[in-house]
């Protein structure tokens, strides 16, 4: 394929759409690495073996869940609420995938089936942000999505060798990397419409639920609030 990157549906080659999704890629990593190291060092205080850490990380492949695993991982092991807990985290991810599931023209059945693998959070965002300007090949999607699935099952895998080493990872800020990125991610939405009411109200009702519920489930009551004033305000606009 040949083309530029000034229109929606226009795309460059493989090669060069492949590079732009590296570029994308690169920063997550950044933020990720330290967060996957931190998550191997806390599953081998849990009694997890590496080869059994490295294994989650390869087939499960979501850094809140896993964290969420970890902290109800005792014994007797907590079946029902280790699934509640870690659906409340994950639910966001069904919206993740009906939202960019649309715009993702270029890819067979079950090549979105893949894609939707590697589907986390900064993977949506900057999907989302791309399809806006132009289509999202299957190039630029696996060249942001492989560097960082690797670099994930491979931060855990250190963090499981060598975590200990690193005794308060908060004393050097390594556990507030990922929320500056996410914030990082939030802001570049700030163009679109009816951004900042459904970023308010949904930092509240997430908080709300943090401080008298507790955690997983501000997650999604955060999201299902911003959810639920975005779609009554799209709703009101649309009535003549």
């Amino acid at each position: 394929m040949t083309g530029t990157h000034t229109q929606a549906g226009q795309v460059g080659t493989g090669r060069s759409e492949f590079m732009d999704g590296l570029r994308e890629c690169l920063p997550v990593i950044g933020a990720a690495a330290p967060f996957g190291a931190v998550f191997g060092a806390i599953a081998i205080d849990k009694g997890l073996s590496p080869s059994e850490i490295i294994l989650m990380s390869a087939l499960v492949y979501a850094g809140a869940s896993q964290y969420v695993a970890m902290e109800f991982w005792t014994t007797p092991f907590p079946y029902l609420t280790m699934v509640l807990s870690v659906f409340a985290v994950n639910f966001r991810h069904i919206l993740y995938s009906a939202s960019i599931g649309r715009k993702l023209h270029r890819f067979s059945p079950w090549q979105k089936s893949v894609a939707f693998f590697g589907l986390v959070d900064p993977q949506w965002a900057v999907a989302e942000k791309r399809a806006a300007t132009q289509d999202v090949t299957i190039a630029f999607y696996a060249g942001m999505a492989v560097p960082l699935y690797c670099a994930w099952v491979a931060s855990t895998a250190f963090g499981a060798m060598f975590g200990r080493l690193i005794e308060n990872p908060e004393a050097f800020g390594l556990d507030f990397l990922l929320p500056i990125y996410f914030i990082s991610l939030l802001m570049g939405f700030r163009g679109r419409p009816r951004w900042l009411p459904v970023v308010l109200i949904s930092a509240s009702v997430g908080t709300l639920f943090h401080v008298f519920v507790g955690p997983p489930w501000h997650v999604a009551m955060g999201a299902f609030a911003g959810i639920i004033l975005a779609a009554a305000i799209g709703k009101t606009e649309e009535q003549p």
